[in-house]
């Protein structure tokens, strides 16, 4: 059990407003202040209305048309691709087509050639002729950008499933690795939890190599159809990317003569690690591709389609799928309602909605609920520690994360339960869950801990997305809040992250987002955190921030940052677009930094007043989070309702009650750290 310092459960008191003793004097300022509040009314009406009857709240997650070209593919290889399915999936396909033929992989993006080719791909399915105008466009484009040949190697699987690629053209992914003990480069474990899911079934895939009949051939996406898969030079012996592609050929040649019960036994052991993770619902870490490929390879093995892991996972993939008004079908690579209703509650609370208001208390029993009480992959490298933490999906216990541990413990503290001893249990639990999961460097990542190995990037398997799960500056940031609302903020631990985070900030006084859009989101979550933990406003890490901060504020006084920062960093840093979510950003960083009564941060507030719609939300096409940096991007339509709201509510009723609570330590979970490394 816990306690604050008043002997209450840390539940956050009821908050004067903060306006400026000198809005009074100051009409502008004052008219300012008028506006936040009438938003801040609104955004609250509009977020409550939101909430589902058991608790949560859930946003669409936008990604881009491969997640739905590639469920018509697993259609087809399975031979259960309906008419309906693929016309509602074909129109929302065509419907992100642009102009010259191309699909992008987020808003306003540069064609991208593997997603424009899955999408075209996908509307040949559904019938769409090859030489009508829009699929002409599309395939005079590829062939510009290299054809299929200078597809990513994801994409040139799907196409070898039909024979429009050949198997042995595509690098090799042995099964045997599934027997890799965690100490040799490559097991598995050295990969990121996302692309751990993908990769074990692929190597079923890749060793059985199947091809189904083409319904229709693809020449016209290929430079010269009479040789479509041009050999590419190597790279020198002596480099990284040489040794790892002259690796995949002897891999090739292995092909060949490894035993074949080995291989059996292998694909075997590697399909029991793939039906031992499979969710409650049916999925595989509540994320599509893991899911698509883990069907493929079962089936493949052998697995018919009534069987119940197999029913039950192509089941949960129609979860998956968003029907909008115009009939259209998208889906989603993952959902995010634990994230989601975490954030929410606290936007919530911070806007002044009392700690005991019915519907915090629902959305803090549903939170609860969700809790993670059984040892997942994480264990792996932390065997003595007890289980604890929340994940970021509805159903996803072998995989719970750092970062949604970290916020659900935070929105937890903001609500008057009433079951005290309960939520204090739960948040204790998570606690040392999130303590055991720091890395060596002092910092944490996202699902695992010390997933740094540079090898897995190397392999010629791995040209798409981020394969490993690095500590970042965003989650060690949560992390350092959550501690010092904890009163951990003087543990050892937490300072370890603090000095990680200050030796992380750029020249220019930013921090990197790994987990959303970029560095608007690194500052906007690492400044609240060191403030949290006692840091002053005025010491020169904060100083810096809030120079970059308002060095990059848009003439119309919000914030906006592209994607591009992440691959064209100087010319996109903290340039962009105004946001409503990445304004947000800003705004809590600047007011954690004591900011409150700046020029910046009152065009700021009056950019979101002035741009919030009728019915309190805000409106927001652009992509601010990131699954992959640059490669994979994010649309998570909550976060223009609820980053806004918060960082209005704290402008009008001051920083979040961040009194902190006074630890009993039960355990020390130093020592259990100590002994899972």
């Amino acid at each position: 059990m816990t306690a604050t310092t008043d002997g209450s459960t840390g539940a956050r008191p009821p908050r004067a407003a903060a306006a400026s003793e000198t809005d009074s004097e100051n009409p502008a300022a004052a008219g300012v202040y008028e506006a936040a509040e009438g938003a801040v009314r609104r955004a609250t009406d509009f977020l409550l209305a939101k909430q589902d009857a058991q608790g949560w709240w859930k946003g669409d997650l936008e990604t881009n048309v491969t997640m739905d070209a590639e469920d018509l593919l697993l259609r087809q290889f399975l031979g259960i691709r309906d008419e309906e399915t693929t016309r509602a999936a074909a129109l929302f396909i065509r419907g992100e087509q642009r102009e010259d033929g191309t699909w992008g992989t987020f808003y306003g993006a540069p064609g991208e050639l593997s997603t424009t080719i899955e999408a075209y791909v996908a509307l040949r399915l559904a019938g769409d002729a090859p030489d009508a105008p829009h699929m002409a466009r599309a395939s005079a484009w590829i062939r510009e950008q290299g054809g299929i040949a200078g597809a990513r190697v994801f994409t040139r699987i799907w196409l070898a499933l039909f024979g429009w690629w050949k198997w042995e053209d595509l690098p090799e992914l042995p099964p045997e690795l599934i027997y890799f003990p965690k100490w040799v480069p490559l097991n598995i474990y050295d990969f990121g939890c996302w692309a751990r899911q993908t990769i074990v079934p692929l190597t079923i895939v890749s060793a059985k190599r199947p091809v189904r009949p083409a319904p229709f051939p693809l020449d016209e996406l290929h430079t010269d159809p009479a040789d479509p898969n041009p050999l590419k030079p190597l790279a020198p012996a002596a480099s990284w990317d040489g040794a790892f592609q002259r690796l995949d050929k002897a891999l090739h040649q292995l092909r060949k003569v490894a035993p074949r019960r080995l291989r059996r036994a292998a694909m075997n052991t590697a399909a029991r690690w793939i039906i031992e993770r499979q969710e409650n619902d049916g999925c595989w870490g509540g994320i599509q591709p893991p899911a698509v490929y883990s069907i493929i390879a079962l089936h493949l093995l052998g697995y018919d389609l009534q069987h119940p892991v197999m029913r039950e996972g192509l089941a949960s993939l129609d979860r998956f799928a968003v029907r909008r008004e115009d009939g259209a079908r998208m889906i989603e690579a993952c959902q995010s309602p634990v994230w989601d209703t975490c954030l929410a509650t606290i936007a919530l609370a911070d806007a002044g909605v009392p700690a005991d208001h019915p519907q915090l208390v629902r959305a803090a029993d549903w939170m609860l609920g969700e809790e993670i009480v059984r040892p997942g992959d994480w264990a792996v490298k932390r065997p003595q520690l007890p289980p604890g933490g929340w994940a970021f999906e509805f159903h996803n216990d072998n995989y719970p994360d750092i970062d949604d541990t970290a916020e659900v413990v935070l929105a937890l503290r903001r609500v008057r339960h009433h079951d005290p001893e309960r939520l204090e249990k739960a948040i204790g639990r998570g606690v040392r869950w999130n303590l055991g999961m720091q890395s060596r460097n002092g910092a944490w990542g996202a699902f695992d801990v010390d997933n740094t190995s540079p090898f897995p990037n190397r392999l010629p398997f791995c040209d798409f997305g981020e394969v490993i799960d690095p500590p970042s500056a965003d989650v060690t940031a949560h992390v350092v809040e959550m501690l010092a609302v904890e009163g951990l903020a003087h543990d050892p631990r937490t300072r370890r992250g603090i000095r990680w985070l200050l030796a992380e900030q750029e020249p220019d006084g930013s921090w990197f987002g790994r987990w959303g859009v970029n560095y608007i989101y690194g500052t906007g979550s690492v400044v609240p955190a060191l403030v949290a933990a006692g840091m002053p406003g005025s010491h020169p890490a904060i100083r810096r921030a809030v120079t970059w901060l308002e060095s990059v504020q848009n003439d119309d006084g919000g914030w906006g940052e592209d994607l591009r920062s992440y691959r064209y960093v100087k010319e996109w840093s903290g340039k962009g677009a105004s946001t409503a979510s990445q304004t947000g950003w800003a705004l809590m960083a600047l007011l954690a930094a004591g900011e409150r009564d700046s020029k910046a941060v009152e065009r700021g507030v009056e950019w979101l007043a002035a741009t919030q719609l009728a019915d309190g939300s805000w409106d927001e096409p652009y992509f601010t989070g990131t699954g992959f940096p640059w490669d994979f991007s994010i649309n998570y339509h909550l976060y223009r309702q609820v980053f806004p709201l918060t960082a209005l509510g704290r402008y009008v009723h001051g920083e979040p009650f961040t009194e902190t609570v006074v630890r009993v330590v039960v355990e020390d979970t130093a020592a259990v750290e100590a002994k899972g490394s």
